[in-house]
């Protein structure tokens, strides 16, 4: 018996699993005190402008995640320029940040995840209105679904790269929504 063989296979390598745990236990620790926060609140904080503004700031914070999962393609897609060969020092740099963000890709994306998925629960009790900016949100949340299922998949070369296709569209529609 081969000492490989003995291993069990996870879904998540070992070196990423003890940092994507404590990213799911902050998500879910952080979901649920917002949603008991939220459901404790009178109703008529709830239609106010200062509970705009609480589910506006979830918005804010799982946009900046956001913005830092993004960095690793983009970084990528810099190195892969060859342009960068040239200047050593510079793309020594590139790769080195794109070596951490790459590490936090994972953690990161869970905990905007779970400010998403407040964000979005908080503007259902507010209230939903037929227009761009919430359409193209909830629109935004639905190609989100799938990200993270096709991440695991990713891990076993298993996902024909719709982890990175249905990330992309997320980012377009993410970008629509927060920014026109």
């Amino acid at each position: 018996m081969n000492i490989r063989e003995n291993k069990k296979q996870t879904w998540i390598p070992a070196k990423e699993q003890i940092w994507v745990i404590a990213a799911v236990t902050a998500s879910i620790l952080i979901v649920l005190w917002g949603l008991w926060s939220m459901l404790h609140l009178p109703s008529t904080t709830l239609h106010n402008r200062r509970f705009e503004h609480t589910f506006k700031n979830y918005g804010s914070i799982a946009r900046l995640a956001l913005f830092f999962v993004l960095a690793n393609y983009v970084l990528l897609l810099i190195v892969k320029q060859h342009i960068w060969d040239r200047m050593g020092t510079i793309k020594k740099l590139i790769v080195s940040l794109l070596r951490f963000v790459r590490r936090w890709h994972t953690p990161v994306a869970v905990l905007a995840i779970a400010f998403i998925l407040l964000h979005v629960v908080a503007v259902f009790i507010y209230g939903f209105k037929f227009n761009f900016t919430d359409i193209s949100g909830l629109i935004a949340f639905l190609v989100l679904l799938p990200v993270p299922i096709s991440g695991l998949f990713r891990y076993k070369r298993l996902d024909r790269k719709w982890h990175l296709r249905s990330g992309l569209a997320f980012a377009v529609l993410f970008l629509i929504h927060a920014f026109l």
